[in-house]
């Protein structure tokens, strides 16, 4: 398969983020109208080209390290593409945390751990006064979340309150102490992991927390065939802590990820695609298992990343299909269900796919 422009996909796409829990299009989906396809097949300069084959270079560098989590390294991308944050969801054991730290590595970014815990004060993560006594005067320490990529470990283990701290720094991206305003580094993403079976010791994500995360993105346990690739390699001699000695090297850096966000930012939407969104949205609103549907937020959020998967993917045009790609991984975590539903065992998965098919695909 080839891009609009006569080039194959960059090796290792898969044609939707997260396949297994994703939708595939409906087979009612009718193709763009003439004056559609002529702009998404526009020639694109050299440079955009070599931007998404070094992500798609990237890819193949977090594939030495982690097997079986395609979809979800995909994921990742996309959201950096979109400068969002990303919700790590899956039973302990399935490389949430090694994704993250291999996926920095290939990016060249800097990048720090926190282990969220019962006990984790505010300070803790974006910083404290700290009473120097050679000037006498009270200095700000910078905290862990001045950092590009910040690994929030098990974030739900820690109260409210420290899970607040980070509202401002992932909506702002900036950090206030003081009176005085700092700002985060670019790129900055947050890159939460959940455990979804425990749940002593643990406290619900707020709802204005939940909608700040661009992405939730579920990791499933590998198939057969990838558990003994991971066996093997194991047995090979991988050391999971030395991501240097299983050959992963940095191919992209920080100006390089400015000039891929820059362009995907530019791939162009119909107003059809944006009527399409706000429909979506609306259906989710009026679904009878559905609390609260989707805000106004979760729309731009939709957009943001239909327009990275499509540069990802080669258009220079979101498409229907890019949007309804997204629609599960972007939404997931921001519909809150009627407690009846819930007791159905209703997920939003499943609403979102009905969802979908209901709602008319712009011809």
């Amino acid at each position: 398969m080839t891009t609009p422009h006569g080039q194959p996909y960059p090796q290792g796409y898969p044609q939707a983020p997260n396949p297994q829990q994703g939708y595939q299009p409906a087979a009612t989906a009718q193709p763009a109208p003439a004056p559609e396809r002529q702009r998404m097949h526009q020639a694109e300069s050299p440079r955009v080209t070599e931007l998404r084959e070094k992500l798609a270079q990237v890819r193949r560098e977090v594939g030495k390290a982690v097997v079986g989590q395609e979809p979800a390294v995909t994921g990742l991308i996309i959201a950096l593409l979109a400068k969002g944050h990303v919700l790590l969801e899956g039973v302990p054991g399935v490389a949430k945390t090694l994704l993250v730290r291999t996926l920095s590595q290939a990016l060249d970014l800097d990048t720090k751990r926190v282990q969220f815990t019962p006990d984790l004060m505010p300070g803790d993560v974006t910083g404290s006064l700290v009473y120097d006594a050679k000037t006498g005067e009270f200095e700000f320490r910078r905290g862990p979340v001045f950092t590009n990529i910040l690994l929030a470990d098990e974030i739900n283990r820690t109260p409210p309150k420290t899970q607040s701290s980070l509202l401002e720094a992932m909506e702002e991206r900036q950090v206030s102490t003081d009176g005085v305003t700092l700002a985060l580094p670019e790129p900055f993403v947050v890159a939460a992991t959940m455990n979804p079976i425990e749940y002593e010791g643990t406290y619900t994500l707020p709802e204005a927390q939940l909608d700040r995360f661009l992405l939730k993105l579920v990791l499933d346990v590998p198939e057969r065939d990838l558990e003994v690739e991971v066996l093997r390699r194991h047995a090979a001699g991988f050391n999971p802590r030395d991501l240097a000695g299983a050959g992963v090297s940095a191919v992209l850096g920080a100006a390089d990820l400015a000039e891929a966000q820059a362009a995907a930012a530019a791939t162009g939407v119909s107003p059809d695609v944006l009527s399409y969104i706000v429909d979506l949205a609306r259906a989710t609103r009026r679904s009878p298992s559905v609390r609260l549907g989707v805000s106004p937020r979760g729309t731009t959020a939709l957009l943001a990343a239909a327009k990275s998967w499509a540069w990802l993917s080669g258009y220079s045009w979101v498409t229907p299909d890019h949007v309804q790609a997204m629609v599960v991984p972007v939404w997931r975590h921001r519909l809150q269900l009627r407690p009846e539903a819930e007791l159905e065992g209703v997920g939003s998965d499943a609403i979102l796919r009905s969802v979908l098919q209901q709602v008319q695909v712009p011809i």
